[in-house]
């Protein structure tokens, strides 16, 4: 019987109810299949971790968690640490560090479920979002703090490195799906340094896809298009500020984001890769029972293709587009289902699944 070590970070907020949740259909999957196991070691990198001992991750933390086949994540950010604080001491510091270089975020209206856009059943997107460097990259500084002429710089780095395997990374994605079309987005007529050096890589590595169709679009174009004609989308590579935007904006319009799924990959393998859901910790609502666990299951499904457990990943999403059509909805899709109402239902029909 093959073996998964996952590590688990539930984090904040409803980052512990969600993961939880998905532990429990994983372990419902795995007990139905009868070919795989995981070995689950849950980690206290929480922010109530870093207000009682002053920091997220311990020493020698990223060590131990390199030795693990995968992550699964939570979510982090509390009203009683600064944002940025918990952001770049947990998930920042794990994607760095691990280089977990491509980020995927797959977009699409699953059955049962509805959106307020109008032909948002068109959507079939994969937005590919470059995750270590770019606008994130933490380069910069303040002087002078305090003072009438402080100054704060935010310097974005882009490297050819950089540019070029993400740029291959999605190209190999668009080449992976039936429509083979690959669209780039940056700010190109008003960033004229790295957004530029983004475009000239782009049709630099074009020439190795011929069978792939390209299109270019300005960050602020493409949400229009994507608002009004999704259709015309496929997948989409942006930099990390950007894709970052318009990957919310891709769940919302594809119902919630308590749906949406995202995984952060080190294509390499060198080091394991993360897998969360993008709601956040959500802090106003946790602890109700209320949140919605689909997005920490439609990510165990992108954590188990990565596993190389395909049948099981095909066999999870097809009970969750049976659990989203069969009207089971929580409070954010309209209905007035809890989390454990939907966790229990998902369960049940894995064990029924012949």
């Amino acid at each position: 019987m093959r073996t998964h070590n996952v590590a688990v970070i539930p984090g904040d907020g409803i980052g512990t109810e969600v993961i939880g949740a998905g532990k429990k259909v994983l372990e419902a999957l795995a007990k139905k299949s009868g070919d795989f196991a995981f070995n689950f070691e849950e980690f206290d990198w929480s922010s109530q971790r870093y207000l009682d001992q002053g920091q997220y991750i311990p020493e020698g933390g990223l060590e131990k968690l390199a030795t693990f086949d995968a992550i699964y994540f939570g979510a982090v950010g509390s009203q009683q640490v600064p944002d940025h604080i918990s952001l770049w001491e947990l998930r920042l510091a794990i994607c760095q560090g691990f280089d977990q270089y491509a980020n995927v975020r797959p977009a699409r209206v699953l059955p049962g479920v509805n959106s307020r856009l109008q032909h948002a059943d068109k959507i079939d997107w994969v937005i590919i979002r470059e995750n270590s460097e770019g606008e994130y990259s933490g380069n910069g500084g303040r002087v002078h703090r305090g003072l009438p002429d402080e100054v704060a710089t935010e310097v974005s780095i882009f490297s050819r490195k950089g540019i070029e395997r993400i740029h291959r990374f999605a190209f190999e994605m668009a080449q992976s799906r039936p429509r083979k079309q690959l669209t780039l987005v940056t700010k190109s007529n008003a960033q004229r340094h790295g957004m530029v050096l983004w475009d000239e890589i782009f049709f630099e590595v074009a020439k190795e896809y011929p069978d792939v169709s390209i299109d270019r679009e300005l960050v602020d174009a493409v949400t229009t298009r994507m608002v009004l004609k999704p259709e015309t989308l496929d997948v989409v590579v942006a930099t990390n500020l950007h894709a970052d935007i318009l990957s919310d904006l891709a769940a919302a319009l594809s119902g919630s984001l308590g749906i949406a799924p995202t995984a952060n990959l080190n294509p390499e393998r060198q080091f394991p890769s993360m897998f969360e859901p993008i709601h956040g910790s959500a802090f106003d609502i946790a602890g109700q029972g209320i949140a919605n666990p689909v997005g920490s299951f439609w990510t165990a499904v992108m954590m188990l293709e990565h596993l190389g457990e395909q049948l099981a990943a095909e066999r999870l999403m097809a009970a969750i587009e049976r659990l989203t059509a069969s009207g089971l909805q929580t409070k954010d899709l309209g209905g007035t289902a809890t989390t454990h109402d939907v966790t229990l239902a998902i369960c049940s029909d894995i064990e029924s699944q012949a």
